[in-house]
């Protein structure tokens, strides 16, 4: 083979191979792995049917924002709810849903606002902090006196109900 048949053969790899890539950006996997991310994220409570919820505390509604996630789905099946919380610890407020509900508790640390569920019946409004398994269910939008000064008080009563 000559030298021109190397230079040649060379050429038509080079050639063929450029024609494969041509059209790939350096973005393009990345691009494609947020695709594929975006696609197996877990439904939002839209796409899981839910609407959005209402909290009151003693009557006064406040401002929540709910998770998305299965657990919060399964609560919304039995609402409206009215739940009489205990005040326990100096730093919550828990009532039993009456019945068990999908939970995915983790170790988490709480803090005040947020509002899990407990042992799959229990939900649990927080007005300080706690290190324990729970399930986040969402977070009351309050600085913490006013948290504090809404649960600290003595037993509460909660109503959770569709918009």
């Amino acid at each position: 083979m000559g030298r021109k048949s190397i230079y040649l053969l060379i050429f038509g790899i080079m050639l063929i191979l450029s024609g494969c890539f041509a059209n790939q950006s350096p973005n393009a996997k990345a691009t494609d792995i947020e695709h594929r991310q975006e696609s197996q994220t877990e439904p939002t409570i839209t796409e899981q049917g839910t609407k959005p919820m209402v909290l009151s505390i003693d009557g006064t509604e406040v401002p929540v924002t709910w998770e998305e996630n299965p657990s919060v789905a399964d609560l919304q099946k039995y609402l409206p709810l009215t739940i009489q919380m205990s005040q326990y610890g100096g730093f919550e407020q828990v009532g039993s849903i009456g019945r068990s509900i999908v939970m995915d508790d983790k170790q988490i640390t709480t803090n005040y606002g947020d509002i899990v569920l407990y042992a799959g019946d229990k939900i649990v409004i927080f007005y300080g902090a706690n290190s324990w398994a729970y399930t986040r269910l969402g977070h009351v939008n309050l600085s913490q006196k006013e948290m504090t000064e809404l649960l600290s008080n003595g037993n509460a009563s909660i109503t959770i109900a569709e918009k």
